[in-house]
């Protein structure tokens, strides 16, 4: 379905694109909405559609957002996250699920796009469009696998660039470091990352946990020695692959699902 209405709020009409989200029902009290990464140039199938029909699978319903990327720019990508939210909230009777219990979920900058609707939510991204605007933004839970958290030393360039442009004023990598936005109301935490990622270093994850830990709220995190970036479910990396059990038992801790 149609992720906005008739207006696309930050939309550049010449390119066309219409976001969309998806749902994959399960019989859960909660629900993961997912952000697949891609540097916000692309959306990787594996980590989008591919961990909607796993999750969807341990019982979860899930949502896979086809937000904007490249050539759109911020606040477009953190809209679509934000909209998607509220529209999810909005209806969550209709796909049986707790408006109460709804956790963003994402891959690298998908990560970085869950963890800024996490940090972000409270503030004004785009213009009300309709009614489902009038919903909260705020997730209850972010699951943030090997995410992009840091503008400035250990950034990700292309992720940088894609979603600030070349040469971003310092305000803006301020806004987009989510580990400087952290406060007692930002939502609980499941997070995992590789210590020899090459491409986003593992020390946005720790940023992002010790900025939690800084404020009291609750968070798991697994740092895996070994593995590269965009493992996804990691099928080939065994020792990484335990992320899932590690996370399914946590959205049973959360109760998000029996």
């Amino acid at each position: 379905m149609n992720l906005w209405g008739d207006v696309i709020s930050c939309n550049t009409e010449e390119l066309n694109f219409v976001p969309t989200i998806t749902c994959y029902e399960a019989n859960s009290d909660g629900a993961v909405i997912v952000f697949a990464g891609g540097g916000y140039g692309m959306k990787a199938e594996h980590e989008g559609p591919a961990m909607c029909e796993w999750l969807q699978s341990i019982g979860i319903t899930c949502f896979n957002v086809d937000y904007r990327v490249a050539p759109y720019k911020h606040p477009a990508e953190i809209s679509d996250a934000m909209r998607a939210v509220r529209l999810v909230r909005r209806y969550a009777e209709g796909f049986g699920i707790n408006p109460n219990k709804i956790a963003v979920m994402g891959f690298s900058a998908g990560a970085h796009l869950a963890g800024s609707v996490s940090v972000h939510y409270d503030k004004e991204m785009y213009a009300p469009t309709d009614d489902i605007d009038t919903e909260s933004a705020r997730p209850d839970a972010s699951i943030l696998c090997y995410s992009v958290i840091d503008m400035f030393e250990y950034r990700h360039d292309g992720s940088r660039q894609n979603l600030l442009g070349e040469n971003p004023p310092h305000a803006d990598k301020e806004l987009m470091s989510l580990y400087k936005h952290v406060t007692p109301d930002t939502p609980q935490a499941f997070m995992w990352h590789t210590s020899t990622d090459q491409a986003v270093p593992v020390e946005n994850t720790l940023m992002y946990a010790s900025a939690l830990s800084r404020v009291k709220v609750p968070f798991e995190v697994h740092i895996y020695p070994l593995g590269p970036h965009g493992l996804g479910q990691a099928f080939d990396v065994p020792h990484v692959a335990q992320w899932k059990n590690s996370l399914d038992n946590w959205l049973k801790l959360l109760k998000w699902k029996n």
